[in-house]
């Protein structure tokens, strides 16, 4: 049970949790080849999505400067690329257009959770110390300006940076150091069980998990604090 009056400082996941109000982002993505008609399974286009991000996790091709939708055109190219490449998809279908539609689709479902998101985090802001922990490519920065959501932390605790990944709890030790709080007094609010929940528990952070669409099958023995299943149940929590 999450006491928010005892609460004095929030780390928010981001990819997932305020860009997709708790969606994973291959159910996003999948969601745009569905509307797009694309002609595989969803299992081959996971394939697919596994081999984008293990090659964008290893090869610096996501630079700084880029933003969400530069990055979406990267993600879109290197799985359509890899299906055509393996004969999963006619040569006819992987055509430049359709990897800029796939990535407009995907932008226009982020701004939309995104937009839903902000007025709540700017009241949070105004009431909480708020840093951001999250795995990324090095370039959350310019996405958080793109999106005009930087004003709102005041400070990013990046993977790609710090050179600390989910699920280790390092991670969200170097986010409670930023907030200079007991942990107990710090709540973390994440999509995901397994890199979120789980790792923040054990250093002693109270927990919101904002549950969808995971990766994987929830076995029903998950727990939190709180288990929300929209970003706007926040306003109620923290009465704002």
């Amino acid at each position: 049970m999450l006491e928010s009056d005892k609460i004095k400082g929030i780390l928010f996941d981001y990819g997932g949790t305020i860009d997709s109000n708790g969606m994973h982002w291959a159910e996003v993505i999948w969601k745009a080849y569905q509307t797009e008609e694309v002609p595989i399974s969803k299992e081959t286009f996971r394939k697919a999505y596994v081999h984008g991000e293990r090659t964008l996790g290893k090869n610096p091709i996501v630079q700084p400067h880029h933003t969400f939708l530069d990055m979406l055109r990267l993600k879109t190219d290197l799985q359509i690329e890899w299906l055509k490449a393996g004969d999963f998809l006619p040569e006819e279908y992987a055509t430049p257009g359709l990897k800029q539609r796939l990535a407009d689709w995907c932008y226009a479902y982020a701004r939309r959770s995104i937009d839903s998101a902000r007025p709540i985090l700017a009241a949070l802001s105004k009431k909480y110390p708020l840093v951001l922990v999250s795995n990324f490519y090095g370039n959350i920065e310019s996405v958080l300006k793109d999106f005009h959501l930087d004003i709102y932390f005041q400070s990013i605790i990046e993977s790609a940076v710090v050179g600390i990944r989910k699920p280790d709890p390092a991670i969200f030790g170097l986010g409670v150091k930023e907030l200079a709080l007991p942990a107990g007094e710090i709540v973390v609010i994440g999509d995901s069980y397994d890199k979120d929940i789980i790792p923040s528990t054990s250093i002693g952070c109270k927990t919101i998990w904002l549950k969808s669409i995971g990766w994987d099958e929830y076995r029903g023995d998950e727990t939190a604090d709180l288990v929300i299943s929209d970003f706007t149940e926040l306003e109620q929590i923290f009465h704002i």
